[in-house]
């Protein structure tokens, strides 16, 4: 049987890879990874670069445009599905690269139920990584959750009245992605419950040169702590 191998290679750090992602990687012949539009460099692939010879892989960057609409995403994930069957059937050891892990709020869930349904012939192999939640509580010093403590993990604030709903019944909240509408989301915790001493933190670029990392309390927030990169995070946690 043909196999396919996801390998999440976590927040940035090639440090951060598992031995089992590594080796995985190093031996692929075919190496996939995703990337926002044409031309433009892989994530997944530059946390990896320094760990393989890329001119003895073969590189593809599978396209997976930032976009609402739902034909061109679907169109997307078709296409990147037959690209990745193809190389796999040919006989060739083909490893898709994504950030984080596989199986949280990455391009692999959709290649990954194109693959079930239409190419139920290719074993799939998925190796997890660490992500960012995890390497940013490490970085600041907290616990996202203990005890009977009640955490969420919120990827987009585009429905800000959904999530002020969820914050009133939450001890940590935990934003992903888009630092665009951080701003709009203290003010909505705070009317959610969230008093000045409550813990706040928050991040971009994890593990690269360019990583920012602040830890302060909700009062001391001002306009000049948010972030604008899509590559984000943010934690508020109840004291």
């Amino acid at each position: 049987m043909h196999e396919l191998i996801c390998v999440g290679c976590g927040p940035g750090d090639p440090e951060l890879l598992t031995v089992k992602a590594v080796k995985a990687i190093q031996n692929a012949e075919v190496i996939m990874c995703p990337t926002s539009k044409e031309g433009k460099p892989s994530i997944a692939l530059s946390v990896i670069s320094s760990l393989i010879d890329e001119s003895k892989k073969q590189i593809i960057n599978l396209v997976f445009p930032m976009t609402k609409d739902k034909n061109k995403l679907v169109n997307a994930w078709e296409n990147n599905a037959k690209t990745l069957a193809e190389a796999v059937i040919s006989g060739k050891k083909v490893v898709y690269l994504t950030i984080g892990d596989p199986y949280l709020y990455s391009t692999w869930i959709y290649l990954h139920r194109e693959l079930e349904t239409k190419h139920p012939d290719i074993k799939i192999k998925v190796i997890p990584g660490i992500v960012s939640m995890f390497t940013f509580a490490s970085k600041v010093g907290i616990s996202l959750a203990e005890g009977a403590e009640k955490m969420v993990v919120i990827p987009s604030c585009y429905d800000l009245s959904r999530v002020k709903e969820i914050a009133k019944n939450c001890d940590t909240m935990i934003f992903l992605k888009d630092g665009r509408y951080f701003d709009q989301v203290i003010k909505l915790l705070r009317e959610a419950g969230f008093s000045d001493k409550s813990l706040f933190a928050i991040g971009q670029d994890l593990d690269t040169d360019n990583e920012i990392v602040k830890k302060l309390t909700l009062g001391q927030v001002t306009d000049k702590v948010f972030t604008t990169k899509y590559f984000s995070i943010m934690v508020v946690k109840r004291v």
